[in-house]
């Protein structure tokens, strides 16, 4: 990959698209780092489900958990590059000069970033119950595997949640109040306290299997 080129999650290596990340350019940024770690999360609870031998009688609930960890992983990556492309516009936003063209494309642009979060998010959150299952149902060998993944979920909801909000506050900077901006934007404003739940219901499930996750830490 040259300096010129774009790094992508399909196209450039884990050196590559890190090192993109580690750059002051912010595309990818904070937004696309979410998408690799929702893509993390589904890519072990993809794993994991393809080490488990199902119950009798949970087959075909096993198989359609282990195609929607599969699905979510490619999904993931691309929401991740999505986000990256929408850093840009963000970013050309601030950059242009002050006056009425700039709040209008700082608006657009913000709004366009809070909705790529929201989904982003609302994706991980529909991730909680099948790493649950696994916790409980999963091969006991590799809970370990169960809980990194719900560490990487963890992260996935927590950017989303604190992209929604930063951007929805963003929207300040055109001249709206917080409240004007709830009123203007519920579906987001919304979707900041569902993530906010989404976060105690994970942390509930790590917690619940902490001692055989982790046994020498147990009192």
């Amino acid at each position: 990959m040259t300096d010129t080129d774009a790094a992508t999650t399909g196209h450039s290596t884990v050196e590559e698209w890190t090192r993109a990340l580690a750059e002051s350019k912010g595309s990818p940024g904070g937004g696309a780092g979410t998408g690799v770690m929702l893509a993390i999360a589904a890519s072990l609870a993809s794993m994991v489900a393809g080490y488990t031998e199902p119950e009798d009688g949970r087959q075909a609930e096993l198989a359609s958990l282990h195609e929607r960890a599969q699905a979510l992983r490619e999904a993931a990556l691309k929401l991740a590059d999505d986000d990256a492309a929408a850093s840009q516009a963000f970013g050309a936003a601030f950059r242009l000069e002050r006056g009425p063209e700039r709040d209008a494309a700082i608006h657009r642009a913000s709004v366009a970033a809070a909705k790529a979060s929201a989904v982003l998010g609302e994706r991980a959150v529909a991730a909680i119950d099948d790493l649950g299952w696994l916790a409980v149902h999963g091969n006991p060998a590799l809970i370990a595997d169960v809980v990194v993944g719900f560490g990487a979920l963890r992260a996935a909801v927590a950017g989303a949640r604190t992209n929604v909000s930063f951007d929805l506050a963003t929207l300040r900077s055109a001249g709206a109040t917080l409240e004007q901006i709830r009123e203007q934007h519920p579906d987001l404003w919304s979707a900041v306290e569902q993530l906010t739940a989404a976060l105690e219901r994970i942390d509930h499930h790590t917690a619940a299997v902490d001692d055989r996750a982790a046994p020498t830490d147990v009192d």
